[in-house]
């Protein structure tokens, strides 16, 4: 018989449905709960990306932490079964504590015993501004549902100490900048069956771009998603700041210039239109340091590690990963990828990033399948 006593969440009166805290309210294997944080120093020289998840249907909780330095990729990745406590929110030597919810989180890594120069760090995240949610995010794959999800995404400044390959580097609030996304809902995991809809429903083409971006008074959030013959099937830009309502900036179009014989950004415009006047503003993106989510932080198409992943009980893996020969990691240009970013809007200059994924075929951009770059 399964144990299905209350769980400690059930204590507190946030039930949606007339089910345990320990039970999601769908039986689709690929429901998910988790975060992701963006913290880099505004030089490009370090940027770190971490993020915890919960799969409840898969009884597997796991997270991750990389930091990329020069051409060095230290990753550490933890994974356990999970438990009743929900509140708790740590494995292995991974830890996020909800100090004060949508204002302060703090963030650890233990270093390994065994190696002094294993990535560890102490951080505080602080709010700057609101949390502001996304477009709600909904694919299908034929008739089936694939992905549904809910998300908001928030902008802050860290504080504390990062340690890895015998070198500490001091986080201070005036020279990084940090977002934080947290989703759920459903996304495939892997292990997701095969067969009629993969075959006749394959993915032509897919163009995404995710843009947080903090300015001194302000935070902007774009995203887009397009299909192969640049349908969009998600758009938003939504200006937030502390004093007015916050405004949606049009419909957003993106110039893109790609390093040669790659789909590889090395800086881009984003054209928007100022409700009130209707100004044309651009977004000026300038690329800082890039990170492949498909490299150390577990997400597709990575073939180490991937999240959901059931590795068994208290599994931890540290390594280090040389990203100076890209031929070294071939998968990691069909995955998206994470770029530290310095912007400019309307005189003012910004930090966020701008993570950009395109594969397969996209008219819009000259693309012409999996194999086809820019010239």
């Amino acid at each position: 018989m399964a144990d299905d006593r209350p769980v400690p969440l059930d204590e507190y009166p946030v039930h949606q449905v007339p089910l345990s805290m320990k039970h999601v309210a769908t039986g689709d294997r690929n429901a998910y709960d988790r975060c992701i944080f963006h913290l880099f120093d505004h030089e490009g020289r370090a940027l770190l990306i971490l993020g915890l998840g919960v799969y409840p249907n898969t009884g597997v909780i796991d997270a991750y932490a990389t930091l990329r330095t020069g051409d060095t990729l230290h990753a550490v990745r933890a994974s356990d079964a999970l438990g009743e406590d929900r509140m708790n929110l740590s494995v292995g030597p991974l830890r996020i504590t909800v100090d004060e919810p949508l204002h302060r989180i703090r963030l650890e890594c233990a270093a390994d015993p065994g190696d002094p120069d294993s990535l560890a760090y102490d951080l505080t995240w602080t709010a700057d501004f609101p949390a502001l949610w996304e477009p709600h995010h909904l694919q299908r794959r034929g008739d089936r549902l694939s992905l549904e999800g809910r998300r908001f995404v928030q902008a802050g400044r860290p504080s504390g100490v990062i340690r890895a390959g015998g070198r500490e580097i001091p986080v201070s609030p005036g020279e990084w900048t940090a977002t934080r996304d947290r989703s759920w809902g459903v996304r495939p995991i892997p292990g997701e069956e095969r067969g009629r809809l993969e075959e006749e429903f394959a993915t032509e083409g897919f163009h995404w771009i995710w843009c947080p971006v903090r300015f001194d008074d302000r935070f902007l959030m774009v995203v887009v998603q397009e299909d192969a013959d640049g349908y969009r099937t998600l758009n938003d830009a939504t200006l937030v700041r502390p004093d007015r309502p916050d405004r949606q900036l049009g419909w957003p179009r993106t110039d893109i210039s790609y390093r040669s014989g790659t789909r590889h950004p090395e800086r881009a415009v984003v054209h928007l239109t100022d409700p009130e006047d209707r100004k044309p503003l651009e977004l000026g993106v300038e690329v800082l340091a890039s990170l492949p989510l498909a490299v150390g932080a577990g997400y597709p198409p990575a073939d180490d590690w991937q999240h959901g992943t059931w590795r068994g009980r208290d599994w931890t893996d540290r390594r280090t990963y040389d990203l100076s020969d890209p031929s070294a990691h071939p998968l990691a240009a069909y995955g998206v990828i994470d770029h530290a970013a310095r912007f400019t809007l309307d005189g003012r200059t910004g930090y966020g990033i701008f993570e950009h994924g395109s594969f397969g075929r996209h008219d819009p951009s000259g693309f012409t399948g999996f194999d086809s770059t820019a010239p």
